[in-house]
């Protein structure tokens, strides 16, 4: 399994509606958050103990709430807040 991200429940609900440049950045930085987890959980699968705290990321425009789950391999962006 490769570590990756996704909306939820899915893109539509979470994301619907901003405009392109600030899905861009929530995009951009959740791919940085799984990068970063990837390095840090090298076998997720294999995680024992709680999940990390979900985490209010701050990006040009807004911010958006992310949730890592290590044995799913895989972070939630579960909200977003555009101003």
């Amino acid at each position: 399994m490769s570590w990756r991200w996704e909306y939820d429940p899915d893109e539509e609900y979470v994301i619907g509606g901003a405009p392109p440049a600030f899905v861009a950045e929530v995009e951009k930085s959740a791919d940085e958050l799984v990068r970063a987890a990837e390095a840090l959980y090298l076998d997720g699968s294999s995680f024992q103990g709680d999940n990390p705290r979900s985490e209010h990321v701050r990006v040009p425009g807004g911010m958006f709430v992310f949730l890592l789950v290590p044995r799913h391999e895989c972070g939630y962006v579960l909200q977003v807040t555009y101003v």
